[in-house]
């Protein structure tokens, strides 16, 4: 698997998109599909490889009928008290 480009507290954000969507009971083309984007896009982000911006994250929480809000809270949670920029 290809090293991630970015810092280490980028990790949670993925961990959580990804956690949610496997709850869902979507896979990454359903996913993407709702999102109108290609299954690499959401592979792209899940592996890592690409940042969410916080439009992206909305929408894709809400493609999953996850609540943004708890999706991010929980994102917080994960993350030190002092996340690296």
């Amino acid at each position: 698997m290809p090293k991630t480009i970015f810092g280490g507290e980028h990790r949670h954000l993925v961990e959580v998109l990804a956690e949610a969507r496997q709850k869902s009971g979507l896979t990454q083309a359903q996913l993407a599909d709702r999102v109108q984007k290609d299954q690499t896009f959401i592979s792209i982000i899940e592996r890592g490889q690409r940042r969410v911006d916080v439009l992206e994250f909305v929408a894709l929480a809400r493609a999953m009928e996850a609540d943004p809000a708890r999706l991010f809270a929980e994102v917080l949670k994960r993350l030190p008290a002092k996340p690296s920029i």
